[in-house]
């Protein structure tokens, strides 16, 4: 008689990771994959989620909406992923969300700060886990108004619906919405070229503005503030990225980006300058694997793995509708101070910071050569969010229901 040996094997849980690896947001992308498969690897060596072991399935969308939507039902159909995250360029994330949908799957934004996101193109599937466009804009107005007060501003733009929001939104919180007081321009996406950006800064140090508000992102912000400061811009004028990430300031360098101020949801240095222990437990592990410092986006890719998780093992189950209700009103404490998913839009309520770029002897200062940000001011989530009644009054002008 033979003997026979039969040993079960978990089945894996997969994730789905949509980023772009190339393009004009790698830098971003990467950063994301790379928080990602730290919190696989911690999660699978710990045992997994209720037993199970966790599996990355990975897409490029090259920061094309249109590639973004495919990779996401290519992922739901074809790999079975239980749940979907990503994005860097806003129009990709709401693309891949309205596709996840139509899968019945969540899908998380990584790194999209339009307010679209989870305003007006908000549903029931998408939860965004960095801040908006609104709470950038409302924090970064706090410190402008207070330092600068009377300045006149230059706006350049990119052009898609990252950029009309912050715009937007800082122009409302600001006081400068009188576009012949505080001009701007627009600068194409996503194909800009330095002519454009050459062009745009020329408008910018005609206008005499002493704050130049450069609503611009990865590759662009990179290549438009060498040109700025070829042009000695950056000696007269305040500097604002309203969105600023670390692998942004690394690659314009220490130099170029002294004195740069821009807003945060959450900065490498933050854990130890505010005491958040389970935030120097993840910048420790992620600068040993990769001997570098994590950024915004490896911090929301990372705790986007570790949410799923939670929600799963409180919820007993991978259902997408149970899984969307346990996450709706939970309070949270992870990388930082509380955070909350907020229940009618699923945006994360959290903290918000300024930062400005440190001079350069501080910066290299450090083990990996990114000590790059000071925290010079912050709101609490609750002050810098939309409220209901403002979030309701943008869904109504979109024609869009009150309810998600």
């Amino acid at each position: 008689m033979a003997l026979t040996c039969t040993t079960a094997v978990a089945e894996s849980l997969k994730i789905g990771l949509n980023y772009p690896q190339t393009g004009r947001y790698k830098d971003q992308g990467l950063q994301q994959r790379l928080g990602a498969f730290l919190a696989v690897d911690e999660i699978n060596k710990a045992g997994g989620v209720r037993g199970d072991p966790l599996e990355l399935v990975i897409r490029n969308t090259s920061g094309d909406p249109a590639r973004g939507a495919q990779n996401t039902t290519d992922l739901i159909e074809n790999e079975g992923v239980s749940m979907l995250f990503g994005g860097v360029s806003s129009a990709v994330a709401i693309a891949s969300g309205n596709a996840a949908k139509e899968g019945n799957r969540i899908y998380f934004g990584t790194l999209t700060y339009s307010n679209a996101t989870t305003g007006k193109d908000g549903h029931s599937h998408m939860f965004r886990e960095p801040y908006n466009a609104w709470m950038t804009a409302k924090v970064l107005s706090k410190y402008l108004n207070a330092n600068h007060p009377d300045d006149d501003y230059f706006y350049i733009t990119s052009d898609y619906t990252w950029g009309w929001s912050v715009e937007e939104s800082v122009r409302k919180f600001s006081n400068t919405e009188d576009t012949q007081q505080h001009p701007g321009v627009k600068t194409p996406f996503p194909r800009a070229l330095i002519t454009d950006f050459r062009k745009a800064l020329e408008d910018a140090e005609a206008s005499g503005a002493k704050v130049l508000m450069m609503v611009l992102f990865g590759d662009d912000m990179v290549r438009a503030l060498n040109v700025a400061y070829e042009m000695g811009l950056t000696e007269k004028m305040q500097v604002v990225v309203p969105n600023l990430t670390l692998g942004m300031a690394r690659q314009v360098g220490p130099t170029i980006m002294e004195g740069v101020v821009g807003g945060s949801p959450w900065v490498w240095n933050a854990p130890y300058e505010l005491d958040y222990p389970r935030g120097k437990q993840f910048v420790e592990a992620f600068s040993k694997r990769y001997e570098m410092r994590p950024s915004t986006a490896a911090a929301s890719a990372y705790s986007i793995v570790y949410q799923y998780k939670d929600a799963v093992e409180r919820a007993g189950t991978t259902d997408t509708a149970t899984i969307i209700q346990t996450l709706e009103g939970h309070r949270y404490t992870f990388l930082k101070d509380e955070q909350q998913w907020r229940n009618f839009d699923h945006q994360n309520v959290q903290t918000v910071y300024v930062v400005k770029v440190k001079p350069r002897n501080s910066i290299v200062a450090d083990e990996y050569g990114a000590d790059y940000f000071s925290i010079i001011d912050s709101m609490p989530g609750a002050e810098a969010v939309q409220s209901r009644d403002e979030w309701e009054q943008r869904r109504q002008a979109a024609g869009k229901p009150l309810q998600l």
